[in-house]
């Protein structure tokens, strides 16, 4: 069984909706997964966005939220998720915008694509004080389930 992240609040390659981005409530989308692989003693999120600042002219990829050593018995993340509500274990990283936490689409031109990727891993990794994107991906390498390097 493949690892499968969804969301009931928009459909895959389609448009977030307002109320996740800095356009509306900037909450944090409803996210559900299954196919955690039985193995699994920790799982990752990273979203992000690779056309910033432009999609006609890339220079960087935006993170908007890192999270890690999720259980991989949870099987989803509420919309609006706070901090006291993600499942007991999981840590934070940092985001571009230099804090913890969701920070939802706001391009300043241009229509862009927003990566929703989760890694099942064989270990809960150590705690690093609010990782960068960068760092997570570092301490993820050689994890079973991470496909490194991930395909975009």
């Amino acid at each position: 069984m493949s690892l499968i992240l969804t969301s009931p609040s928009f459909i895959h390659e389609h448009a977030i909706p307002p109320r996740h981005t800095c356009d509306g409530l900037n909450v944090s989308p409803p996210l559900d997964w299954a196919g955690v692989p039985s193995g699994a003693k920790s799982l990752a999120l990273i979203v992000d966005d690779p056309d910033a600042p432009d999609p006609a002219a890339p220079k960087m990829t935006w993170v908007h939220w890192v999270l890690y050593n999720i259980p991989p018995n949870a099987n989803g993340l509420t919309e609006g998720v706070a901090v006291i509500d993600i499942p007991t274990g999981t840590l934070h990283g940092v985001n571009d915008w230099k804090r913890t936490g969701y920070g939802g689409p706001c391009p300043p031109i241009g229509k862009h694509r927003y990566f929703f990727k989760l890694y099942a891993l064989d270990s809960v990794l150590p705690g690093m004080k609010h990782p960068t994107k960068a760092t997570l991906e570092k301490a993820m390498r050689g994890q079973f389930g991470s496909r490194w390097p991930p395909d975009v």
